[in-house]
């Protein structure tokens, strides 16, 4: 019943005095969640919402109602397991990730870092698994996380391989920096994508964390489209050449499973 009566509102029965739909108030309210902020009260999300404290009260009342969302003991709101349900059921995502996780697993057991797999979404590199060793160093990249196009090897693999229309957006600005060495000059990152092309990986030394490298190579489907970068992160100061065989090698491996599951 919950959910379709949020399907009804949805409709467009309903709107805000601000013209928005309850469609729009129902990604805001979900869009509050971060992966560090996984846990709030409903006036907290009204808040970020930008919501009036009513409004964010029924929302999420009827969210909670249809499983999407859960209140814990605490009184304080999680994202429910009924909308990671709904979400995996058939993810593009989730399916890729199942393929290459064998092949993320050996290149973890051989470099001993960090080694991530990311995909393209909303002009973002958003990383959809991450797998680290007990002693590897810095990496501020979470599972769901986000980091801009320009600004990670992971990006610079998804933006350089991307379409046209992608790269120009983004070399429009703004380039934010994460640190003293990320590229926020369109004419250096342009440079810089012509090198991710004609190298065939990315290498990011410093981009995020003055004392991490990335290094990251494309994963393609059975068109030659990128679909992914596989990526490590390394201590600034490490050697990169046995660490890109291996990413290489689980790209290959990862592209054959893909295909083995169309």
């Amino acid at each position: 019943m919950a959910l379709r009566a949020i399907a009804w509102h949805a409709d467009g029965v309903a709107n805000s005095p601000s013209g928005d739909s309850v469609t729009e108030r129902l990604v805001r309210v979900l869009e509050t969640f971060t992966p560090t902020r996984t846990a709030q009260t409903a006036t907290e999300i009204g808040r970020r919402a930008g919501l009036p404290a009513s409004s964010a009260h029924r929302i999420v009342g009827e969210l909670v109602d249809a499983g999407l969302l859960e209140r814990g003991e605490d009184r304080r709101i999680r994202v429910g397991m009924r909308l990671w349900e709904l979400a995996t059921r058939s993810s593009h995502a989730l399916r890729l990730r199942q393929a290459a996780l064998p092949f993320m697993e050996h290149v973890q057991a051989r470099v001993r870092e960090h080694t991530q797999l990311a995909i393209l979404d909303q002009d973002d590199a958003l990383f959809v698994e991450r797998l680290s060793g007990p002693d590897a160093g810095a990496n501020v990249t979470r599972v769901a996380g986000r980091l801009p196009l320009h600004a990670s090897s992971s990006g610079l693999v998804l933006l350089a391989f991307g379409d046209r229309e992608l790269q120009e957006r983004v070399l429009a600005g703004p380039l934010k920096p994460l640190s003293r060495a990320t590229p926020t000059d369109p004419q250096a990152l342009r440079r810089k994508l012509d090198e991710v092309r004609t190298l065939g990986h990315a290498l990011a030394p410093g981009y995020i964390e003055d004392v991490s490298t990335g290094l990251a190579v494309p994963v393609r489907d059975e068109t030659g489209r990128t679909v992914a970068a596989l990526s490590v992160v390394l201590p600034r100061d490490a050697q990169t050449e046995f660490a890109l065989v291996e990413l290489y090698r689980a790209a290959r491996g990862i592209e054959r499973a893909m295909g083995a599951r169309r």
